[in-house]
C-alpha cells in the first residue's frame, strides 16, 4: 500500500483565528476536507497580533523555535506556536516574531495603511514555514501557497530549497485571489528578498515591486494556479495563460460546494496519480 500524500498549507488567513472571508474560510475547512480524503496535511499561517493566544490555546513549540532568520541584515528570533481546531481534528502551526507580527492589526494599520514592513514579512514567513518543515522532517507532495503574504515562497522553494531532500519532489500549487494588485512595496524589496542560489533575472519583476508583481512572480515558480477569486485581475489572468500552466478555473467556495473535492482532484492531476 502506497504512503499516503502530503500536502502543506501555507495560509495567509485562517478562520477562527482571524475574520471570515473567502481566504480564512478556504484555509480553514480545504485542510480538514483534505485530510478527511485520505492525505496527510500540516498548515501554516502567520501568529498576528490580533489573534488571543489565551483563547485559541496557542503554545509555543520549544524543540522547532530557536532558530534565527536574517531579513535585511537584522537578526530575528523565529519563533513556532500550536493550535488544535478539535472539530476538524487537525493542528495549526504559527509563524511568529515580536518585531514582525505583534502589531494587533493583520496587513493594514488602524488608518488603512499598508504596513512599510509587510515586505519583510512576507520573507521572513516564507523562510519560516520553509525552515520549520525541514525542521519537523516532514517531506510535502504538494505546497498550496494561499494569499499573498506566501507569494516568495514558490521562488524560494524553486531557487533556494530545490536540492533539500525535503523539498526536491515538492509541486507547488497557487491559490490566486483579488488582493493587493496596487499596493507598492519599499524600493528595495528586491534586495532584501535576495538569497544565495537567487540570480538577479530570477527577481526581474521586484524591479517594481507592487502586489500584482509580487504575484507574477508567484506565478512564474508555481506548477498549478488555482483561481481562488470570481473575478481575478485579468492582467494576472493573462499571465496564468501565457505561462500555460494547469488551471483550475473559480469554484464557488462554500458548504454545499465541491471544492474540496476538486481541489483535491487537482492535486493528483498536478502529481500526475489522476487514477486514485
Amino acid at each position: 500500500m502506497k504512503d499516503p500524500k502530503r500536502v502543506l498549507f501555507v495560509n495567509s488567513e485562517i478562520y477562527p483565528y482571524v475574520p471570515e472571508n473567502t481566504a480564512s474560510t478556504v484555509g480553514r475547512h480545504l485542510p480538514q476536507g483534505i485530510q478527511e480524503s485520505g492525505k496527510e496535511i500540516r498548515s501554516f499561517m502567520p501568529r498576528y497580533g490580533c489573534i488571543n493566544e489565551r483563547r485559541n490555546q496557542l503554545h509555543e513549540v520549544i524543540r522547532l523555535s530557536g532558530m534565527n532568520i536574517v531579513v535585511n541584515d537584522i537578526d530575528r528570533p523565529l519563533i513556532i506556536k500550536v493550535a488544535s481546531i478539535p472539530a476538524a481534528r487537525m493542528q495549526v502551526y504559527f509563524i511568529d516574531n515580536d518585531d514582525y507580527f505583534q502589531r494587533k492589526f493583520i496587513f493594514n494599520d488602524e488608518n488603512g495603511a499598508f504596513f512599510e514592513d509587510n515586505d519583510e514579512r512576507a520573507i521572513f514567513f516564507a523562510r519560516g514555514v520553509l525552515e520549520t518543515v525541514k525542521k519537523l522532517r516532514w517531506k510535502p507532495d504538494i505546497i498550496h501557497c494561499q494569499g499573498w503574504i506566501s507569494h516568495i515562497l514558490p521562488l524560494y522553494l524553486k531557487k533556494v530549497y530545490k536540492d533539500d531532500p525535503i523539498f526536491t519532489e515538492s509541486k507547488l500549487v497557487l491559490s490566486l485571489y483579488n488582493e493587493i494588485e496596487d499596493v507598492e512595496f519599499p524600493n528595495d524589496m528586491k534586495a532584501k528578498a535576495t538569497l544565495p542560489g537567487i540570480k538577479a533575472k530570477d527577481l526581474e519583476l521586484l524591479k517594481q515591486p507592487n502586489g500584482i508583481n509580487l504575484a507574477k512572480l508567484a506565478i512564474q515558480n508555481a506548477d498549478g494556479i488555482i483561481f481562488g477569486s470570481e473575478s481575478i485581475n485579468e492582467e494576472l489572468a493573462s499571465y496564468v495563460t501565457s505561462m500555460k500552466l494547469p488551471t483550475l478555473p473559480y469554484v464557488e467556495i462554500g458548504a454545499d460546494s465541491d471544492y474540496i473535492k476538486e481541489y483535491n482532484q487537482f492535486y493528483d492531476t498536478i502529481l500526475g496519480d489522476n487514477a486514485i
